[in-house]
């Protein structure tokens, strides 16, 4: 199954000298064979956080915007579109969300389960049952 990463995921995935570098990178190459998604969302929080002056490994916007290039110009790399909403009320619960903390987690576990991939992320407190059809197998907490 696909793994569409979050930004979190990302970040750690592409900045060498992130603190869970190894552990995400380590879960990328135990998994490439069934290859790694990105998404409108992820790819403009991946660049806009790695761009800003006071992350701790900051790149210039322009370098961000190679680097993702390269990295979503792969073979193994799936573009998943923006085209789910968290007001459909047959995809997400969200009268059940627990709070405003988890919209973007949440919206992201969604589009994962709308294109049959799982959501790979370093939180640890993104609700399952918020999200339509949505199992364990959806999800990955590295």
């Amino acid at each position: 199954m696909v793994a569409l990463y979050d930004v979190n995921a990302l970040l750690a995935l592409f900045d060498e000298e992130h603190e869970k570098h190894g552990l995400v990178a380590g879960w990328f190459v135990s998994n490439a064979d069934e290859g790694w998604a990105s998404c409108p969302l992820t790819q403009n929080g991946y660049l806009r956080i790695r761009s800003q002056s006071n992350y701790p490994h900051p790149l210039s916007l322009t370098e961000a915007f190679e680097q993702l290039w390269e990295a979503t110009s792969a073979s193994r790399h799936l573009f998943i579109p923006d085209d789910v909403s968290l007001l459909d009320n047959d995809l997400v619960l969200w009268r059940e969300l627990p709070g405003h903390r988890q919209l973007t987690d949440v919206y992201l576990l969604t589009l994962a389960v709308a294109h049959g991939a799982r959501l790979v992320t370093l939180d640890t407190h993104i609700p399952l049952s918020t999200v339509t059809g949505a199992t364990e197998e959806h999800l990955v907490v590295i």
